[in-house]
């Protein structure tokens, strides 16, 4: 099961431990961080972009299709009160293909677990709160 874990270390930056891996996760100067390292915004644009680019990979790959290069940039914006949030995703891929591969292409990007998570409607987050810290 996916798990994430965010400490405090100064100000506004944490270091987030997944897995053996760890981020510095911090606010840009303007909103009283130090910029060192991406938003969590960022991180959950950065998140969706991997995902479709890596979804799209194994897609070609299982295909024997030979993609080349692939770039996934996703832009987020956030939400307006009363509005959903709007995450622009563009996808890059070498010429070549045909058109049923870029059809299809498209749409198995949606088909990645990050990109169907953002998207139902039922998501749902439960937060409890401990005293104390570990």
């Amino acid at each position: 099961m996916p798990s994430a874990h965010a400490r405090r270390r100064k100000g506004y930056e944490h270091e987030l431990e997944i897995r053996q891996h760890r981020l510095i996760v911090d606010e840009p100067q303007e909103s009283g961080g130090a910029d060192a390292g991406p938003t969590p915004s960022e991180l959950l644009a950065g998140a969706l972009a991997s995902c479709t680019a890596i979804t799209i990979e194994m897609y070609a790959n299982r295909k024997e299709w030979e993609l080349g290069q692939v770039e996934v940039s996703v832009e987020y914006t956030r939400a307006a009160k009363d509005e959903p949030p709007v995450f622009d995703l563009r996808i890059r891929i070498p010429e070549g293909l045909s058109d049923e591969q870029r059809e299809r292409i498209l749409v198995i990007a949606g088909k990645c677990p990050v990109h169907r998570t953002l998207a139902a409607d039922d998501v749902q987050i439960q937060d409890s709160l401990e005293a104390g810290t570990g």
